[in-house]
């Protein structure tokens, strides 16, 4: 079973930036897609981004395009959010998801493995 270990996290003020890492425990080669997703205090986990593995290819939700940017290094199956011009909407629990297979979802029930989250807060 793949662990997922997100860090990163923290407090920032409105306009600025964090970037995020989330580690899996073990290598794999075969196809997979990894996600991120947040979740706020009294709401539904949203879909944030996705990446094929080996960066083959990339999504965001509307919310965060322009200003947040995946990314992976695949050796290191490590995957990155760079967020920038963050706003206090922004503020959530962000989770790393990964599933097997050569189809990326933007639905986290389709994704069977899960990191413990990572505070974010931004402050106006």
């Amino acid at each position: 079973q793949v662990q997922l270990q997100e860090s990163g996290g923290g407090s920032v003020q409105s306009g600025g930036s964090l970037k995020l890492s989330c580690a899996a425990s073990e290598y794999t080669y075969s196809p997979y897609c990894m996600a991120w997703f947040r979740q706020a205090p009294g709401k539904e986990r949203e879909w944030v981004a996705h990446i094929y593995y080996g960066g083959k290819s990339t999504r965001y939700a509307d919310s965060v395009k322009g200003r947040f940017t995946i990314s992976q290094d695949n050796a290191k199956m490590t995957m990155y959010l760079q967020m920038s011009s963050l706003k206090p909407e922004d503020s959530a629990v962000y989770y790393c998801a990964l599933k097997f297979g050569s189809i990326c979802y933007s639905d986290p029930e389709r994704f069977p493995h899960w990191g413990q989250g990572t505070q974010v807060t931004v402050s106006h």
